[in-house]
């Protein structure tokens, strides 16, 4: 599978794994989730996207229980978030969901997440959310600092605004290596708020959560339920992989982060990279997502 290189010289499968529904699976098992492991490996996709958060902080646990002892560390890269308090797992006395972008709190989530998942290092650490309470040079220093100590090889953000984003790389050394923000035919509004543009401008190479739009772009009807319905025929595919080849068919070469927990699926998402879009298509599956057509 392809790679994508970051900035701070980290190397990501151009598909992402998401874990931010493992612990909702019926079946929890390490021998499940190595086997979700495994099945994408056959495929190339080494880079597992997680947050302290997901599973109200249990699923870096889980990850983790499964990687020890396995080899596959070795084999893969660690994405992380940090910065979401909600009132949950270790956080359950927190009074109300809210930010903490402050440096002892992202150290130390990254050292819960470092030993929850069993790691040396974290390979790529995302800021979760914008904070409205932000000290943006505090952050940066702390984003530097772990940097320097090697707990973390790149650091990013995710859902930030151009502004957002620019006021944090203003106040750092290392370089803000990507944004993950929500991204599909179900969230088309990056395309024309600046969102991508300004990501392109950098040259940084934007992940997309929610690539099916949590699911809804599988039962879609309308428009655009027709024109993935001709297409995913036309290919032999579904309408799943006709989805995420439209973002991988972009020039900013957006890495989607895929969050099935079904095994059979997770077995088929590299056969996006096999469907081709025509420019034509890609229009018409943008026109119907947006429900008009281009001026």
């Amino acid at each position: 599978m392809e790679r994508v290189e970051l900035a701070g010289g980290v190397s990501l499968s151009r598909m992402v794994y998401g874990m931010w529904r493992l612990a909702e699976d019926a079946d929890r098992s390490t021998a499940h989730i190595r086997a979700k492991v495994e099945a994408c490996l056959d495929q190339g996709i080494t880079t597992m996207d997680h947050a302290d958060i997901y599973g109200g902080y249990e699923v870096e646990g889980l990850f983790g229980a499964a990687l020890q002892g396995s080899g596959l560390r070795d084999r893969l890269e660690i994405v992380t978030k940090c910065g979401i308090v909600f009132p949950a797992g270790d956080y359950a006395a927190a009074p109300i969901k809210h930010y903490d972008t402050s440096a002892a709190h992202i150290r130390a989530s990254v050292d819960r997440s470092l030993r929850l998942l069993g790691c040396g290092h974290i390979d790529l650490l995302l800021i979760h959310r914008p904070d409205p309470f932000m000290d943006f040079a505090e952050t940066g220093a702390a984003l530097d600092g772990l940097v320097a100590s090697g707990k973390v090889r790149a650091v990013g953000v995710s859902n930030f605004r151009p502004w957002d984003m620019a006021a944090l790389q203003a106040s750092m050394a290392a370089p803000l290596a990507t944004n993950q923000i929500e991204l599909s035919l179900a969230a088309v509004e990056p395309f024309t708020n600046g969102d991508l543009a300004s990501l392109m401008e950098r040259r940084l190479p934007p992940m997309a959560w929610s690539p099916l739009g949590g699911g809804r772009l599988m039962t879609a009807g309308g428009a655009l339920g027709a024109a993935l319905d001709r297409i995913a025929v036309e290919q032999g595919v579904d309408r799943g992989a006709v989805a995420v080849a439209w973002l991988l068919a972009h020039p900013a070469r957006v890495m989607p982060v895929m969050g099935t927990n079904s095994l059979p699926r997770l077995r088929d998402v590299s056969k996006a990279f096999a469907v081709k879009l025509s420019r034509p298509d890609w229009f018409a599956l943008y026109t119907a997502a947006t429900g008009r057509e281009v001026p």
